[in-house]
């Protein structure tokens, strides 16, 4: 089942996007679409769950164990203060793009009306900053960056060797 859509701007035909649905595994953006079409809050929403999902995938593949074990493992490393320490060692270490980091700058300053239980409001908004710019990668496609984020953030909890 194939989806085609094209989501068009008021303002002229040059903005016009194609977007293919997720089920064909096409799912793709420009930059400039997603940077202008979508508010940082709704590039962390479907970061979080790209996110869990990537670090899901990793342990599912990697080891064989009861559900509970898997919850626990993942919960640990994708937990709000988890992100918001590996986001700042990235930045710190410069490993964001400048585009990147505007997206972060976004997602971190959005307006949020909760916060994770077991982090500080900084810590949550840093976190939405990340998982921001894990949205952008993935509206425009970019898997090799969403892979790299899965692999630090892997490499930070102490599971993979970089």
């Amino acid at each position: 089942m194939e989806e085609n859509i094209i989501l068009a701007s008021d303002k002229n035909d040059s903005d016009m996007v194609r977007h293919e649905s997720v089920l064909t595994g096409n799912t793709y953006e420009s930059e400039e679409a997603v940077s202008r079409n979508y508010s940082g809050l709704a590039l962390a929403y479907i970061g979080d769950s790209i996110f869990d999902l990537y670090i899901k995938d990793y342990f599912v593949r990697k080891n064989n164990m009861q559900t509970e074990k898997y919850h626990k493992v993942v919960t640990g490393i994708v937990k709000a203060v988890n992100q918001a320490a590996l986001i700042d060692r990235l930045i710190e270490e410069e490993k964001l793009t400048e585009t990147e980091l505007e997206i972060y700058k976004r997602g971190r300053n959005s307006s949020v009306h909760t916060k994770a239980k077991n982090a500080t409001m900084g810590e949550y908004k840093k976190a939405t900053g990340f998982e921001s710019v894990l949205g952008f990668n993935y509206l425009t496609g970019n898997k090799d960056r969403l892979a790299f984020f899965a692999g630090e953030a892997l490499s930070f909890a102490g599971y993979l060797d970089r």
